[in-house]
């Protein structure tokens, strides 16, 4: 059974930066693409980043291109996402998932797996 494990979720300033991990276990994700999503009260998942099985292709939130870079590594069953320049408006929970296809998808329903949410809130 896979299990994700976000972490690095926290307060920050705005314009400050965090780092979330995504830790998997459970099975190997070296051949999933995976992906990370927010949500806010009361308002739908929304998606945010998403990576391919091997790291080449990345997909991003138009809200956030430029501010939010996806990585991952494989040899440690990990994905990450590094948040700059940080806003109010990107105060959420963060949820990293994993698809069994091995491409870059933006639709929940095509994440299988899912971690518990790591809170972010950015103060003005």
């Amino acid at each position: 059974q896979v299990q994700l494990v976000e972490s690095g979720g926290g307060l920050v300033q705005a314009g400050g930066s965090l780092r979330l991990s995504c830790a998997a276990s459970g099975r190997t994700l070296s051949s999933n693409a995976m992906g990370w999503f927010r949500q806010a009260p009361e308002k739908e998942r929304e998606f945010v980043a998403g990576i391919n099985w091997r790291g080449a292709s990345t997909a991003y939130v138009d809200s956030v291109e430029g501010r939010f870079t996806i990585s991952r590594d494989n040899a440690k069953n990990t994905l990450y996402l590094q948040m700059n320049s940080l806003k109010p408006e990107d105060s959420d929970v963060y949820y990293c998932a994993a698809r069994l296809a091995t491409e870059v998808g933006r639709r929940i329903d095509e994440y299988v797996y899912w971690g518990q949410g790591t809170q972010i809130t950015v103060s003005s």
